[in-house]
């Protein structure tokens, strides 16, 4: 029984949050005004600043002007240190006030919960793949998913369906913002803004005869436009999708609703 017991223990998934670490005790070799806010903020600006792929403890010690090993008086893993940075940012989420939940409507709640969570990702374009890879139950994080689900719980939506319509939602502004950050890195590294990116992929293509169509039914589309803001199109094209996924909530919840009254 003990070894099936160690098994499972295990296989818990692992994560900073689930780890209870002892506190720490000030020792002589420990740098003087580090703590853990500092680093994980450090962290996040580094993140920032290079990206995921350039970061290291190494690197981060350097920023912070002490030693590698300083650190780990801290946090026992690079990872543990990112699942901070990635509640960290999660701390930027702009939730709901609990006082207005009797009057406010629901959906406009939701729309500016969908609103913050691109943002975000977009300020910080590291998260997005840190948020597929760790495991998100941080305190901010955890804040932010019980805000949905209160605003959720007053839609009128049955609890059936709450998971769905929200998975729905947040998978499209993940990957909305996700692929828009893609988008800017390569227009970064190309030492072009967005719309002068865009405007030279207009530019080459406009005269290709097997972009003919392509090209027409984009202009008619809004897209394609020579003089057309590239941002202003994504935040357009933004705003009427989130439109759509609420107004498809909406419609879920009426549907329900009526199947209830139906079978009374």
């Amino acid at each position: 029984m003990a070894a099936a017991t160690n098994e499972r223990a295990e296989q818990r998934p692992h994560s900073v949050w689930l780890t209870g670490r002892p506190p720490l005790r000030r020792k002589a070799e420990q740098p003087a005004g580090l703590g853990l806010d500092k680093i994980v903020e450090a962290t996040v600006r580094l993140l920032d600043a290079e990206g995921l792929a350039k970061f290291s403890m190494r690197r981060l010690a350097a920023e912070l002007g002490v030693t590698a090993m300083s650190l780990y008086w801290y946090v026992d893993t690079k990872d543990d240190l990112l699942e901070l940075a990635v509640d960290a940012v999660a701390g930027e989420l702009a939730l709901p006030d609990d006082a207005e939940d009797d009057t406010a409507d629901w959906r406009d709640q939701l729309r500016g919960l969908a609103t913050t969570y691109r943002d975000v990702l977009l300020r910080h374009p590291w998260a997005p793949r840190l948020l597929g890879e760790v495991l998100n139950i941080g305190p901010h994080s955890m804040a932010f998913s019980s805000a949905t689900l209160r605003v959720m719980a007053r839609s009128g939506l049955g609890p059936d369906g709450t998971s769905g319509a929200l998975a729905s939602l947040f998978h499209f502004v993940y990957g909305f913002a996700t692929i828009r950050s893609l988008h800017e890195a390569r227009c970064r590294a190309a030492g072009l803004s967005i719309d002068d990116y865009f405007a030279h992929v207009i530019a080459a293509i406009s005269d290709r005869p097997d972009f003919t169509e392509t090209m027409e039914l984009s202009a008619r589309a809004g897209y394609a436009m020579p003089d057309a803001s590239a941002l202003d199109m994504l935040d357009r094209d933004f705003a009427f999708a989130l439109d759509l996924q609420i107004a498809g909530i909406d419609a879920m919840r009426e549907a329900q609703s009526g199947a209830r009254a139906g079978g009374r």
